[in-house]
């Protein structure tokens, strides 16, 4: 069979095809360095902007502002190492402490309450710290966007809209945990755009790769030890990580082997490591941690004993209880406090009106209680009797002589138990201040013993058990925890352990053997801080606010109150047009998903009548003639485009759907960050919707570039003009609200802000 040669068509371009190779080749170079030139540029931009911003009046007002008054504060007991109780994990509060430490705070200002002038105190490394960190937010938001779109206009307006927010730049200029979080929660997000774009570009396993993975790693334990929202941010990126190795796995040109190889580094990078920091953060806190402070009760008595000033600490006293002792009473449940009384009795209305018994977190003389024979008044002297399980005993409140006592009134809060008062006079009372002590699990003559023995201390007469119901009593009770007695016995908080026993005939011990160890306290720590967590209730009078009040800019939050005044309002136009674009995405997101699927079952239906339509020209013996397509030989063929990733600013093979993947992961973000604050029944404040805030200003970003993407190029760049004037002109009339106020409120008509109190609710 003779050759037949086909002649190629004439090139309509001018020159050669190695010619128009050789131009292709040295204009590719060129496209990307003045693509790279740009990205720095706006880069360089976005830092100039946001620093002139974020620094200017950061060391002002020299007063504490709002939670400056709490995380200062515990920054200082960081530099005097003493021990305190929070219900946020320890790494924000050890780095506030470590820059005011490095920048020459002694650690010595009491931070008492919002107002109070710093005078000549070295605060302003720590704001200057928390400033810095705050800034990094908008550089590492402009380069996420740009990595997930290739769109530099997309990125600008996605960094403005962080910038411009003032509401942001309020929060991102204090003392406080937020600009922490927000900073590690941004870059965790980077890392892992950084992990997808290396990996696309074929650099798995690569040291580059290996550095973002463990970057993100480390951001990722960060965040969740800064505040416990954190775990948004790790849902998030374990759901991406966990989309790209399902989509690894579905490569069918890669061995099995490397999904493997993925899953495994993945997993030691991203789950291992972060679980490893975060047990190193809390190894570092609880040994600089190791004087006694304020925050002592609501820990075990075995925890207390590993620090110094701690009465147990070192501790020396009897290791059996007796009759005659003197005695602390702790609640063995989780941040259980002590048995306590005080002179004040119980309101009208609220029970019998005698003497209030509670429970006290805090160590106080008014939690000491002497331990008596039930019948008998008097002690005999110099007779030693041990207490046993199934002893009989009063209570003597030592600092007011009246016994722990119930009977069939119902308790002031948890009406289904019984109330506990404080009875009688000098110690004498009558038969309801009879309590059993039983030692839980144990055994006819057993002893009691100090710190160890878990103990039910049950009403003869009422059959109850002494309980902690965990309520809080009202102002009239000091906002103490009710102590109740549950007729249910077996109740799980109903257990109480001896924990101070001081007694002159016995014999003291040394506690040492029983402090605990550092798994032990890690443990117990993480049980306190949740129960804590879950227990915050707002305070009488405390402006707090609910989930749907968030995204509309409903209400602010005063962050100083006095002649110079700071209010946390987020910048309206951003927030509003952030949910248009929200609503515009989902939208978007739902078209293109149904025209999809009609796309795709077209394709099929295409597919299934050409087959039939082939199988019948078969059938019938008919030889088609091959179709010929005129190609020009020296241009590229679409079927070998590099796999690489593009150099920065070339155009994506689609960028509308890049950009749709991107704004769906944002979109996921905003949700993950959001809807869980809806299902909280803890005290919730309008500073908890900024993470969510993050991710809907860069999606907004986005969705703007992908509308705007069908016009033409120079009515785009008009258009992003017009915007970042708008958002420009709205960041300079409500940076008042961030640089401070002065001067009449905004509902008089003379003030200076009158025309921008666009809402009755805000209130600055």
């Amino acid at each position: 069979m003779a050759a037949s040669v086909v002649k190629a068509p004439k090139c309509p371009r001018r020159g050669s095809a190695k010619d128009l190779s050789q131009n292709a080749k040295s204009s590719e170079p060129r496209a990307s360095n003045e693509a790279n030139c740009n990205w720095w540029l706006l880069l360089a931009l976005v830092f100039l902007v946001t620093c002139a911003t974020r620094f200017y009046k950061v060391t002002e007002p020299d007063h504490i502002c709002w939670d400056e008054t709490h995380f200062g504060k515990m920054g200082s007991w960081y530099i005097n190492r003493t021990f305190f109780f929070d219900v946020h994990p320890p790494l924000g509060k050890m780095l506030i402490g470590l820059s005011g430490y490095l920048t020459g705070y002694n650690g010595t200002f009491p931070f008492e309450k919002p107002g109070d002038k710093y005078n000549e105190t070295r605060y302003q490394g720590m704001r200057y710290f928390c400033t810095v960190l705050g800034a990094l937010i908008m550089p590492m938001g402009f380069d996420t966007v740009h990595d997930l779109t290739r769109s530099d206009e997309a990125a600008l307006l996605s960094a403005a809209y962080l910038i411009f927010d003032v509401g942001l730049l309020t929060l991102n200029q204090y003392i406080l945990l937020d600009p922490i979080l927000l900073f590690f929660m941004m870059a965790s997000v980077w890392g892992m755009v950084k992990i997808s774009k290396t990996t696309a570009s074929g650099g798995s396993y690569g040291l580059r790769w290996w550095f973002w993975l463990f970057f993100t790693g480390t951001m990722l334990s960060c965040t969740i030890s800064v505040k416990f929202v954190g775990l948004f941010v790790v849902l998030l990126v374990g759901l991406h990580t966990a989309t790209e190795l399902w989509l690894i796995l579905g490569d069918l040109g890669q061995p099995i082997w490397e999904t493997v190889k993925q899953v495994a580094c993945r997993a030691i990078t991203l789950i291992v490591w972060p679980i490893l920091l975060y047990i190193l953060f809390f190894y570092i806190h609880l040994s600089v941690l190791n004087r006694s402070g304020n925050g002592d009760g609501f820990y075990s008595s075995a925890f207390q004993s590993r620090l110094i000033g701690n009465s147990l600490y070192n501790a020396s006293m009897p290791r059996d209880v007796a009759y005659g002792s003197v005695v602390t009473i702790k609640n063995h449940k989780t941040g259980g406090g002590y048995l306590h009384s005080h002179h004040h009795l119980y309101p009208k209305g609220s029970g019998a009106r005698q003497q209030q018994i509670t429970t006290y977190t805090h160590k106080d003389e008014n939690n000491k209680w002497l331990i008596k024979p039930h019948n008998k008044q008097r002690l005999p002297k110099d007779k030693l009797q041990v207490l046993k399980h199934g002893d009989i005993v009063r209570f003597e409140h030592v600092a007011t002589r009246r016994n722990l006592h119930s009977h069939g009134e119902p308790a002031p809060v948890t009406k289904k138990h019984l109330q506990v008062t404080g009875y009688g006079e000098l110690g004498v009372g009558d038969a309801n201040d009879a309590w059993r002590v039983m030692i839980v699990g144990g055994k006819v003559n057993q002893t009691v013993h100090t710190v160890t023995s878990r103990l039910k201390l049950i009403h003869l007469l009422e059959n109850c058990a002494l309980t902690s119901s965990g309520k809080q009593l009202p102002k009239w009770g000091f906002e103490q925890q009710e102590v109740s007695c549950n007729l249910n016995v077996r109740d799980k908080n109903a257990q109480w352990n001896i924990e101070d026993n001081e007694h002159k005939l016995m014999p003291s011990v040394s506690f040492s053997v029983y402090a605990p160890g550092f798994f032990a306290r890690f443990l117990e720590s993480h049980a306190v801080m949740l129960q804590g967590n879950a227990g915050l209730k707002p305070k009488e009078g405390e402006v707090t606010s609910r989930p749907w009040q968030w995204p509309i800019n409903y209400r602010g939050q005063f962050f100083s109150g006095s002649t110079y005044r700071i209010y946390l309002l987020g910048n309206p136009l951003i927030w509003w047009s952030n949910l248009v674009f929200l609503a515009l995405f989902v939208a978007v997101f739902l078209y293109n998903a149904v025209v999809g699927q009609r796309r795709a079952g077209f394709a099929r239906a295409l597919a299934e009548t050409q087959s039939q339509t082939q199988s019948e020209i078969v059938a019938q013996g008919e030889e088609s003639e091959p179709s010929t397509t005129d190609a020009c030989s020296c241009c590229p063929s679409p079927e070998k485009k590099p796999q690489n990733v593009l150099p920065r600013g070339a155009n994506d093979p689609d960028p509308s759907a890049m950009s749709l993947r991107a704004a769906a992961w944002l979109f996921m973000g905003w949700v993950l960050h959001y809807l869980p604050f809806w299902a909280m029944g803890r005290v919730l404040y309008f500073h908890h919707y900024f993470p969510a805030l993050i991710f809907n200003s860069l999606l907004t970003g986005i969705m703007f570039n992908y509308i705007m993407r069908s016009l033409p190029k120079w009515i785009q760049h008009v258009l992003l003009g017009v915007v970042l004037s708008i958002l420009v002109f709205s960041f300079a009339a409500f940076s008042p609200l961030a640089y401070g106020m002065s001067g009449p409120l905004a509902n008089e008509p003379n003030s200076t802000m009158h025309n921008l109190k666009w809402l009755s609710t805000w209130e600055f």
